[in-house]
């Protein structure tokens, strides 16, 4: 744990606000506006600071999250920790442990072992929730009719 870089912490809780930033700007934000009912005006009296302070921890706490996903030797950490001594780096339990990581500390330490750890643990951790999200959500106005194209499609007969 005395290698561990908490800095990064920070610096990958500001991947998930880039990534939103260009998804609700530039790519889908005014597809997402139109689709949940908001405009320009309605979203002016939104407190952004807020709103960009409470994303940023949450951001925070799902790159702490992923650490112990993608980190094979944090569960032998874990397992060990609470052992006599160990805190104290003294004992049967620490020596194991220093042994045990420097003959398979580097095991599966690879950017790829990590990526799709944390691909697999997104899809499920991510899958359920959003289809409960999407299991009781209501289906927004459908706004506006707008006539087909296609003369077949019309419903008022023309």
């Amino acid at each position: 744990m005395e290698n561990l870089n908490f800095y990064i912490f920070f610096l990958t809780a500001l991947i998930p606000m880039v990534v939103g930033f260009v998804w609700y700007g530039p790519l889908f934000g005014k597809a997402w506006m139109n689709q949940m009912g908001f405009t320009e005006e309605s979203l002016k009296d939104t407190n952004m600071v807020v709103t960009l302070i409470i994303c940023y921890i949450m951001s925070l706490i799902l790159s702490v999250f992923l650490q112990f996903v993608v980190i094979h030797q944090m569960g032998t950490f874990q397992t060990l920790m609470n052992e006599p001594g160990f805190q104290e780096q003294t004992g049967e339990a620490y020596e194991y442990f220093k042994e045990f990581v420097v003959n398979y500390g580097d095991r599966f330490r690879t950017f790829h072992h990590g990526a799709i750890h944390g691909a697999m643990a997104g899809v499920m951790f991510s899958l359920p929730i959003l289809a409960i999200i999407a299991r009781f959500r209501r289906p927004s106005s459908p706004g506006p009719r707008r006539p087909s194209p296609c003369p077949s499609r019309r419903r008022d007969g023309r």
